[in-house]
C-alpha cells in the first residue's frame, strides 16, 4: 500500500511542477519559477556532479540551465515531455556546451607554435624541422597514459567523455592527464622558446 501512496505523491508533485512551469510559460511568474528552482536545482546539481563536474563548472552550468528554463519557457509543451525531463535535457545540453567551450582553453590561436607560416626558406625549414623534432622529443618524455590521452584529445579530436569511456577511466582522470601532459609540453617549449620558437 505504501508503494501506491508513494506513486500518488509523485504524480501529484509532477502535476504541481507542471502547473508551475505553465505559470512561468504563460505569465513569467517569478514565484512559480523560484519554486521550480528550489525543487530542481539540488537535483540538477547532483546530476552534474555524477559526471565529475567540479563545483565551479557545476554552478555555472546550473545557472545557465535555469536561465535557459526562464528564457525558453514558451517552448515547454506538457504533451511532449514532463517538466523534469525538459529541465534535465536543458541541463545536459548546457553541460555539453560548457564542455565544448572548455575543451581546449589552454590553446592560444596567436601562439607562434600554432600560427601557420608562409613558404619557409632554407633557414626556416631547418628551424621548423628542429622544432618538430623537439616537440616529438618532449612528447616522448610523457608517460604512455599521458601521451595516449593527448593523442586522442588533440590529434584525433575525441571528446573527454569518449576518451574516458574508451579507456575505462573517470572523466577527472582523463582531464588531469591531459592538463599534466600539456603543462609538460608547454614548459619544455617555453624553455626553448628563444632558440626555436
Amino acid at each position: 500500500m505504501a508503494h501506491g501512496s508513494d506513486r500518488g505523491r509523485q504524480l501529484a508533485q509532477a502535476d504541481e511542477m507542471t502547473d508551475l512551469m505553465v505559470a512561468v510559460r504563460e505569465r513569467q511568474d517569478r514565484i512559480a519559477f523560484s519554486q521550480l528552482f528550489r525543487h530542481f536545482a539540488p537535483r540538477v546539481k547532483s546530476y552534474l556532479r555524477r559526471f565529475g563536474d567540479n563545483e565551479a563548472r557545476g554552478e555555472e552550468v546550473l545557472q545557465e540551465t535555469f536561465t535557459a528554463v526562464w528564457t525558453k519557457a514558451r517552448l515547454f509543451d506538457r504533451g511532449r515531455a514532463s517538466v523534469s525531463t525538459w529541465i534535465f535535457t536543458i541541463a545536459r545540453n548546457q553541460r555539453i556546451d560548457a564542455f565544448r567551450r572548455e575543451r581546449r582553453p589552454e590553446f592560444d590561436p596567436n601562439d607562434p607554435a600554432f600560427v601557420p607560416a608562409g613558404q619557409p626558406d632554407g633557414v626556416e625549414s631547418v628551424s621548423t624541422r628542429e622544432r618538430s623534432r623537439y616537440v616529438a622529443d618532449a612528447m616522448g618524455e610523457l608517460s604512455d597514459e599521458q601521451r595516449e590521452v593527448l593523442r586522442l584529445s588533440f590529434f584525433e579530436e575525441v571528446s573527454h567523455d569518449a576518451i574516458a569511456s574508451k579507456l575505462g577511466l573517470p572523466i577527472g582522470t582523463v582531464k588531469s592527464r591531459i592538463r599534466l601532459a600539456y603543462g609538460h609540453l608547454r614548459a619544455r617549449l617555453e624553455a626553448r622558446a628563444g632558440g626555436l620558437l
